[in-house]
């Protein structure tokens, strides 16, 4: 009889302390967001570190360490024999440390392609009454370890290596809309080559170039302080006619709670690593070879 009542009594406290529970919550992801999120106390254009695939003017302030967790699932145009590509997926997880407001440095692992990556973002400048953008500048060096890059061939640490160079400038025009263009380099020391048939002769030919441009135009429009739409295109500015890759289009949604910002995405690209997911997409939005996948942010 005493177990009894003392069961009836916790479960009353429980539905009486319900609403504070939620009541209480609510203020601290507010006191969170005011604290750490800079659409209220600056004129940051993005809510994370990413937009989507491509890097974003938003860095880790001092002594600030991010965790970035990531999937891409298989192709939705497989249909049902997957799970519309559940039942596939690449995974990344990243690192990001703000050694100063201005200055933060990351490290990665993709296993779609097995590539290792170190990164750096430097804060330029930030938008504020005098001046209109915010820029910043983003390297990273990345290894690709993956034995299905060269089958057969013995590569060398220096084929494996690509390299990535980014200026990344956006302007938060308003509370709703933000926009950014990224002009970026990347060096390739290793070209792969595919089989092409010319008057029914196979012919082995390479599709990568050494030196490739890039231009990345974004942009993001606020729905409500907890929620933003973002689409963006990754144009390669010198791609070889014979490549059986496009450009990068994704589109995504941005979900705040608090500490953490998660994305929803839908991307013509599998692909996570630093390199490949602006300047290789495997899919073509137009045949309906699209991958869903999401991020998720979480400050410590």
């Amino acid at each position: 009889m005493f177990m009894k009542k003392k069961t009836n009594y916790s479960i009353f406290s429980y539905f009486f302390l319900l609403p504070l529970f939620f009541f209480s919550q609510e203020s601290l992801l507010d006191q969170i967001e005011y604290q750490n999120e800079d659409y209220r106390v600056g004129l940051s254009a993005f809510k994370a570190h990413k937009i989507i695939n491509s890097q974003s003017t938003k860095q880790s302030k001092e002594k600030e360490l991010y965790l970035y967790v990531a999937h891409r699932f298989g192709n939705i145009n497989e249909g049902i024999s997957t799970l519309f590509g559940l039942d596939i997926a690449n995974t990344k997880i990243e690192m990001l440390y703000g050694f100063s407001d201005n200055f933060q440095v990351g490290f990665s692992r993709e296993s779609l392609d097995k590539t290792y990556s170190i990164n750096f973002k430097n804060k330029i400048a930030d938008q504020n009454s005098g001046f209109p953008l915010n820029i910043s500048l983003y390297n990273s060096f990345n290894y690709n370890s993956s034995d299905f890059l060269a089958p057969g061939t013995e590569l060398t640490f220096s084929q494996r290596s690509l390299f990535l160079t980014q200026i990344l400038i956006s302007n938060r025009i308003s509370d709703k809309i933000s926009l950014q263009i990224s002009p970026s380099f990347i060096k390739r020391n290793f070209n792969r080559e595919r089989i092409l048939f010319i008057d029914n002769i196979p012919a082995v030919t390479t599709y990568d170039k050494e030196n490739n441009y890039l231009l990345g135009i974004s942009s993001n429009y606020k729905i409500n302080k907890r929620t933003a739409l973002n689409i963006e295109y990754n144009a390669k500015l010198n791609r070889l006619d014979n490549s059986p890759n496009s450009d990068v289009l994704s589109i995504g949604l941005d979900l705040e709670t608090g500490g953490h910002v998660f994305q929803l995405i839908f991307s013509n690209t599998q692909s996570m690593n630093d390199v490949s997911s602006i300047l290789d997409a495997e899919g073509n939005w137009s045949k309906k070879h699209i991958f869903f996948g999401f991020n998720i942010l979480r400050v410590f």
